[in-house]
């Protein structure tokens, strides 16, 4: 009858807490037949699920598996690390602020897309008339315009990530939420879907025609047609994945919230690693396309790099993803 002593004391340290059989699933994350099944004896949770409760009741697993221990036998202080609790209006909070920083990175990015369209642009007028702007003119030119647009974009996403920066920890802890805070995120999720479609088809359509100025580029020897569509395809490129950071980011913030997809509790385990090498892969890559464009002068077509590193750098975590998933199967 030990399933029966079990069901006897999640119902006393639930009643004990003060939860209802809603508020003990979710903070379970099963549904309230679960727990119901669970008090009635009808089933019996799997370990890991004994090992949630002992932790949200602060006793030992001993005390629940074992009908000996009729007496409380808690964790002493510090023995357990508790996760932390995020409230309705922590959650809240962290949306409207996820909201309004998705519009900051998403014009930094704008911004450092377009950053190279001005030296293009005065590269592509030079050649057509070398009269235009002497040499080095241009050269001057094109590198203010890109330190006028970066530089703003810098300080809006250094600005962005000062005032989510409380939150980090939704990206790599694992962590408990207040009764009522899933339904809000997911009653938020849902009358986004619709909107988080829209712009993701808009996006991809934007994507797709910012190929056709290039396309038609190659019809032509014009050498000032060539830089113009350039300029044209980093503009819609600007425009498409704006819509993609505002969008992704608000999706996101939802997901970290109810700990689902790339914020889930397994994923979250390999997150800190992750974040190293992203920091690394990306400061690489700005060196090398710093690097090579001062040394070449070739501005008009080292854009190509970013696209190039972003599909290195998908292969790299798929890989990393992959190795280490097959070490945790051989454990």
């Amino acid at each position: 009858m030990d399933d029966m002593i079990l069901a006897e004391k999640i119902v006393q340290e639930r009643k004990k807490n003060g939860w209802t059989q809603e508020e003990l699933a979710e903070l379970m994350d099963v549904s309230r037949q679960s727990v119901s099944k669970w008090e009635s004896a009808q089933s019996i949770p799997d370990i890991e699920k004994v090992i949630h409760l002992s932790e949200l009741f602060n006793v030992t697993t001993d005390y629940l598996f074992k009908d000996e221990l009729e007496s409380v036998d808690y964790i002493e202080a510090g023995e357990l690390q508790a996760a932390r609790k995020v409230t309705l209006a922590e959650a809240q909070e962290f949306l409207t602020l996820k909201e309004k920083s998705a519009k900051w990175i998403a014009l930094g990015v704008f911004l450092c897309i377009l950053s190279p369209v001005g030296l293009i642009f005065l590269g592509s007028l030079d050649r057509q008339d070398p009269t235009f702007l002497a040499v080095n003119m241009v050269s001057v030119a094109g590198f203010l315009w890109m330190l006028l647009l970066v530089l703003p974009a810098v300080a809006l996403f250094i600005y962005s990530r000062s005032k989510t920066s409380p939150y980090l920890y939704l990206n790599e802890e694992v962590f408990e939420t207040e009764y009522g805070v899933n339904g809000m995120v997911k009653s938020r999720q849902k009358n986004y879907r619709g909107r988080y479609t829209w712009h993701i088809i808009l996006s991809t359509t934007l994507i797709l025609l910012s190929i056709a100025p290039l396309f038609l580029s190659f019809f032509t020897e014009n050498t000032f047609y060539k830089g113009l569509a350039i300029c044209l395809l980093l503009i819609m490129v600007a425009f498409s994945t704006s819509l993609f950071v505002i969008n992704g980011i608000r999706w996101e913030s939802m997901l970290k919230l109810l700990q689902e997809g790339d914020y889930s509790k397994k994923v979250k385990e390999r997150t800190p690693i992750s974040s190293e090498i992203a920091a690394i892969f990306w400061l690489l890559l700005i060196a090398i396309y710093l690097g090579y464009s001062f040394w070449t002068g070739n501005w008009q077509y080292s854009w190509i790099i970013w696209p190039v590193g972003s599909i290195f750098y998908g292969i790299i975590v798929a890989v990393i993803n992959l190795l280490r998933t097959r070490a945790k199967e051989k454990l």
